[in-house]
């Protein structure tokens, strides 16, 4: 009898709807809630596929409306959607000197996109002690700005360790209650600590491990390179652009926003009315996002890079490269795929939603549709007014944007364990384009 084997990104998604599953159960017990009441289904399912995916949209509003419990299973959640569970799954197993058989180790390679399933046990230890350690560092500088601000050393050290693990996993989430960090605008400490914790979460845990390594730039891989000078122009030129678009911006608010709005969600500014062009601004960092194999959603730093460098030597005539190496066809296909994708699944969410509350304006409901796909978690406040339908759609948006287009579409891809040629040939034809 033949054994059917289970693709690893069915047990990838598997894996995320089983923690979403005991989130929702977990958060609609009436002690998840400070007046003992269930939050109900609908908006414990949200706010558990919220923390997931490390999005941050939130329909409850966890400072003033969730109990200790509450806070803590979220905090949870977020640390478990960042890392996956598969990656702890890995880790603790190891830890307990367990054997990681073939199999195994072929799934995390897929989980955390390598070529190669070679070492990838170590990568997994490191994964999960640098985060560790690089969150602890994250509560300590918190504190020194939040402990004096509640006065109460207790109240402090909690809130810290929310933020801490809030921001390095990109999640958004905040005890501060509606307004976001809008209070801590001008605070330098927690500004700074925020946006340290953003960029190693969204940076991508090779690339940090890379560059921890070698120390040398010349010795980076090409993925590392593309995606440090990526991140930086994003940082540099959306600052730039955000401080020119709004006026009234403080630099400090410009490059804040700048780091934010590429899927960690804070905010120190008011986004219920944003200028055209800031809105614009906003809308292009959320849908690029973070950089692959990290706590971030969108398409992905070097999938922009590699879409921009590929049109400009396709315009040359000639193949496309960078820092002296070639860039596969293959990462150009999937770059090209991903971004269509991406745009498909937005305009579907985008259509559902305006058809099921068509008393929204078209505006809102595309920022947060993005939102949810980019898992940013930013909203112009009509979160809250969505009804179970749209709840649902920004649910799905929010797990497929943190899966990855191409996790969901590699499902079909029967050939998962090796590259099986196609058996018939067919005869080529040109086709006209554009």
């Amino acid at each position: 009898m033949k054994v059917r084997k289970i693709h690893p990104y069915m047990l990838i998604i598997f894996s995320f709807l089983c923690v979403i599953i005991v989130g929702t159960c977990l958060l609609a017990l009436p002690f998840a809630s400070i007046d003992g009441k269930s939050f109900g289904f609908i908006d414990s399912l949200f706010m558990a596929t919220s923390a997931t995916c490390v999005t941050g949209l939130a329909t409850i509003n966890i400072a003033n409306q969730m109990s200790i419990f509450g806070k803590i299973v979220m905090c949870l959640l977020m640390e478990i959607g960042g890392l996956s569970i598969i990656t702890i799954g890995v880790f603790i197993f190891s830890i307990l000197g367990a054997k990681i058989g073939v199999s195994n180790r072929f799934l995390i390679k897929e989980a955390l996109n390598q070529n190669s399933a070679k070492g990838i046990v170590a990568l997994v230890r490191k994964i999960i002690l640098t985060s560790l350690i690089i969150q602890t560092i994250g509560v300590i500088i918190n504190m020194f700005a939040l402990v004096p601000h509640y006065n109460d050393f207790w109240k402090g050290l909690g809130v810290s360790i929310f933020h801490s693990v809030a921001s390095f996993n990109n999640a958004g989430f905040d005890m501060f209650g509606e307004e976001s960090m809008i209070e801590f605008s001008n605070n330098v400490i927690l500004n700074s600590s925020t946006i340290l914790m953003i960029i190693l979460g969204s940076m991508g845990f090779v690339v940090i491990d890379d560059i921890i390594a070698k120390r040398r730039w010349k010795k980076l891989t090409l993925h590392s390179k593309i995606t440090t000078i990526t991140s930086g122009c994003l940082i540099f030129f959306g600052t730039l652009l955000l401080k020119f678009s709004m006026s009234n911006m403080t630099w400090l608010e410009a490059i804040f926003t700048s780091v934010t709005t590429r899927t960690a969600g804070f905010t120190t500014i008011d986004m219920h009315e944003l200028p055209p062009a800031t809105y614009a601004i906003i809308i292009m960092l959320m849908f690029i996002g973070a950089s692959p194999i990290s706590t971030g959603g969108g398409i992905k730093t070097t999938t922009f890079a590699v879409i921009l460098i590929s049109i400009f030597y396709f315009a040359r005539g000639k193949k496309a490269k960078a820092f002296k190496r070639k860039i596969p066809e293959t990462s150009i296909f999937k770059a090209f795929v991903l971004f269509v994708v991406a745009i498909m699944v937005i305009c579907l969410g985008l259509l559902l939603i305006s058809l099921a509350q068509p008393e929204l304006t078209f505006k809102k409901i595309l920022f947060e549709v993005v939102s949810a796909f980019s898992t940013t978690g930013l909203s112009m406040g009509i979160t809250t007014a969505l009804n179970s339908f749209s709840k649902i759609v920004i649910c799905v948006l929010m797990l497929f944007g943190r899966l990855g287009p191409l996790t969901i579409i590699g499902v079909v891809n029967r050939n998962f364990m090796n590259d099986t040629k196609e058996k018939i040939k067919y005869v080529e034809e040109g086709v006209y384009i554009g």
